[in-house]
């Protein structure tokens, strides 16, 4: 979420990465850039700070820059769901030592902009391609349609991990057919505010429903979601799911 937030992200994401040793590190980046949308610079600190992919959510196009450099973004994962025509790629098949996984995309439809039908997308994507392991960031305003999705697609999908309302849920679990799910992971950003913005201006609409300007505050304390998935490899069964937070009640120990 802002500067701030990619700058968490480049002091801890290479620690976590020393301290769980994943074998794929997925970063929704779609608000690095000022809050809204992502440009190259950060689209490749955030790479060069050991993400894998980058997926990204309904604030995708506020940044118009994103226009200029998605052609040639391999490892940048827009939304499935939207139009055939939208530039960019829905989903990523990322190759992991022998294993062939899929990372996806998908906006929820509840109080968010229009966009097709998420559960439609996901059948059809399972109806032509072949995965060892599909990871879903489910990118939605609502618990419930988050859990509907993850239920509907049990044991279809490695894991449902809900993004887009940035504050971490607790609920990390793995659902009777083993796809790991969680509501939602959490904002890289700042601690201090609300979801990542100034919190006076968030006070001051609530207490005069007034239209108050959204900024993001790069100063002050700073948090970190995350989540790590532990599977299988012989059986790609998930065995674990943990979700994390770094931030000044919460600190990293190595």
């Amino acid at each position: 979420m802002g500067n701030s937030g990619v700058r968490m992200l480049e002091e801890y994401l290479p620690q976590l990465k020393r301290k769980y040793r994943p074998q794929l590190t997925i970063v929704n980046g779609e608000n690095a850039t000022r809050g809204r949308g992502i440009n190259e610079d950060c689209y490749k600190r955030l790479l060069k700070a050991g993400a894998d992919v980058i997926t990204m959510g309904n604030h995708t196009w506020d940044n118009p820059e994103i226009q200029t450099f998605i052609a040639h973004a391999q490892k940048l994962v827009q939304s499935l769901n939207l139009p055939k025509k939208v530039p960019g790629q829905g989903y990523l098949i990322q190759q992991v030592n022998d294993k062939k996984v899929v990372v996806v995309n998908l906006l929820g439809r509840i109080f968010m902009n229009p966009a097709d039908d998420p559960f439609a997308e996901m059948q059809a994507l399972l109806a032509k391609i072949k995965a060892d392991d599909i990871f879903v960031d489910f990118h939605a305003e609502t618990t419930s349609e988050k859990e509907a999705f993850a239920w509907y697609f049990d044991g279809l999908v490695t894991a449902v991990i809900g993004t887009h309302t940035h504050v971490q849920t607790s609920d990390a679990h793995i659902l009777p057919k083993g796809t790991a799910y969680l509501t939602d992971v959490g904002m890289t950003g700042l601690y201090d505010g609300i979801l990542g913005m100034k919190r006076q201006n968030a006070i001051e609409r609530f207490l005069t429903r007034m239209p108050t300007k959204f900024e993001v505050d790069d100063t002050g304390r700073q948090n970190l979601g995350t989540c790590v998935i532990d599977f299988n490899p012989k059986n790609n069964h998930v065995q674990k799911i943990v979700s994390l937070q770094i931030n000044a009640n919460h600190p990293f120990f190595n």
